[in-house]
């Protein structure tokens, strides 16, 4: 089995040096310093229990998706767009594409059934570009859970959490995703395969649709957030908008808001994805995480005030940047 990496950062990497670390046949695609420095010294894991170095396949030619089994694509949702026939013109007879993104993701009502099926949202697809380019039979819904960072060229710090939930899109158990949950589980990471992945999918969205935002407005980490007296109104406000969201789509929370956000507490002084972008002045990824809710909640008529408000916020703040 191979599998390709398709943005090799910080999630990326975390899951490549584990599975290169495992003797498993894996291929990172970069660029840049990042790629430069994983090329000349390998790849460096920064944990809780110390570093250490691994010797990794590294690349920035899309081509070498092409012998892959599985490419997970880790990329920043609003750079996928820009990528997607490059993406596909290079995929294998039967390569899956394993899509470990955040947000609401482009194949959401893909094999969904009832009357939403083929739906697009304009803010993580536009014109419906990548539904349309990537065959959804191809796709294995991933839900990412490791807190992580791009701490220097070629050096990833991992903070917490090990599990990369995998689901196919219509809930069947099959062999492809089989085999893609033994490799994880081989290189020690947790990866259960889950019949109703959307709903671990909004469990994951009502902390970040909220969390990242105010993360990118308040400089705060994420204990910092779950912790202050004064975001916790809005944090419990913002996230009840979230759930009535899922709730119209049929979706049950499994975790309530309070278990959440003490998730979130224990996580401690680490910075949110869009927190760590915005200090590197690179795009955020305000329009996957909390417009996609946003937009959706439009469609189906479900009032969203607070999550309005600071998305409408953040991206005043994204065209401020540079």
């Amino acid at each position: 089995m191979r599998i390709a990496i398709l943005g090799a950062g910080a999630t990326g990497g975390f899951l490549g040096a584990r599975l290169a670390r495992s003797g498993a046949d894996v291929v990172l695609i970069a660029r840049g310093p990042h790629l430069r420095a994983m090329r000349e010294s390998g790849l460096r894991l920064i944990t809780a229990d110390g570093e250490s170095t691994v010797q990794v396949e590294a690349t920035e030619d899309l081509a070498a998706v092409r012998g892959s089994d599985f490419v997970f694509v880790t990329l920043k949702a609003h750079s996928l767009p820009a990528m997607a026939e490059h993406l596909a013109a290079n995929l294998g007879e039967a390569t899956a594409v394993v899509s470990a993104q955040n947000g609401i993701p482009w194949w959401y009502f893909q094999r969904h059934g009832g009357e939403l099926e083929g739906t697009h949202l304009e803010t993580v697809d536009p014109g419906g570009l990548i539904a349309r380019t990537i065959d959804p039979e191809r796709v294995i819904a991933c839900i990412v859970h490791p807190a992580t960072s791009v701490v220097g060229p070629g050096t990833v710090r991992h903070v917490e959490g090990e599990r990369f939930s995998l689901g196919e899109l219509d809930g069947s158990q099959t062999e492809r995703i089989g085999a893609l949950s033994a490799a994880l589980a081989g290189a020690g990471l947790k990866a259960p395969v889950q019949p109703r992945i959307r709903q671990e999918l909004w469990v994951k969205l009502m902390g970040n649709a909220v969390f990242n935002p105010l993360s990118a407005l308040t400089r705060a980490t994420l204990g910092g957030m779950a912790e202050s007296p004064l975001l916790a109104p809005i944090v419990r406000v913002a996230m009840e908008e979230v759930e009535a969201v899922a709730g119209r789509l049929g979706i049950e929370m499994p975790v309530s808001i309070d278990q959440r956000i003490r998730g979130a507490a224990r996580v401690g002084d680490h910075k949110t994805s869009m927190l760590q972008d915005l200090e590197a002045g690179r795009p955020l990824e305000i329009d996957a995480i909390t417009g996609s809710v946003v937009e959706l909640a439009g469609r189906l008529g479900v009032p969203v005030p607070h999550l309005q408000t600071i998305y409408a916020a953040v991206k005043v703040l994204a065209g401020r940047q540079g």
